[in-house]
């Protein structure tokens, strides 16, 4: 335990995702052994961050004005709609430059431990998206995960009925083997998949 307001920072800190009491006290000795001027641009960061930041009225991904950038882009394909949790996954998928659809941010994952359900998500607005035909593939990417596949599982069960005409189709991005990962490093769930998920060699 610290004196006074050393204390307070460290749990400040201390409630950021994956920082835990160590940590924590690391990068407060880091801000009081920093030049007064780091900290004082971090600290005008953070705050000018909360006040213009915002989340894009329609997608749900971080946007500086009402809508995002890859909603205000007339290139983007309307029909092919992607479903992700957060929107560090939205730019970890352009870092691909394979997608060229558009994306729903969820804002979360279903995990009944942390106390989210589905009315926490942005599942409603995802519905009103769908609700006027206009997507023809809807593709979960949730993350392989516990929590990220009762998400995707919930989202397909909600979305089925929609699906009934074949207007719309519902995907799962695939998963397995890492590029350059041994088998026998692999668990049993991820070595499944990527036998389910096996496909055709062009040869």
């Amino acid at each position: 335990m610290y004196e006074g307001v050393v204390q307070d920072l460290i749990d400040e800190l201390g409630r950021l995702p994956n920082i835990g009491p160590k940590s924590a006290q690391r990068i407060a000795f880091h801000l009081l052994q920093a030049d007064p001027v780091d900290v004082r641009r971090l600290a005008d960061v953070l705050v000018r961050v909360k006040e213009t930041v915002r989340f894009c009225e329609l997608c749900g991904n971080v946007a500086s004005a009402a809508r995002c950038r890859v909603c205000l882009d007339p290139r983007r394909d309307p029909t092919v709609l992607c479903v992700v949790e957060e929107s560090k996954d939205v730019v970890a998928i352009e870092r691909t430059r394979e997608f060229r659809g558009r994306y729903h941010v969820l804002g979360g994952a279903i995990s009944p431990i942390d106390g989210v359900g589905p009315d926490d998500l942005r599942i409603r607005e995802l519905m009103t998206r769908l609700a006027d035909g206009s997507v023809t593939e809807l593709i979960l990417a949730t993350d392989p995960n516990l929590e990220g596949e009762a998400t995707a599982t919930y989202l397909a069960r909600l979305v089925k009925p929609l699906t009934a005409d074949g207007a719309l189709r519902i995907t799962r991005l695939a998963s397995g083997l890492p590029v350059g990962g041994d088998l026998e490093y692999a668990d049993e769930v991820t070595l499944g998949r990527a036998f389910e998920g096996r496909r055709s060699l062009d040869v």
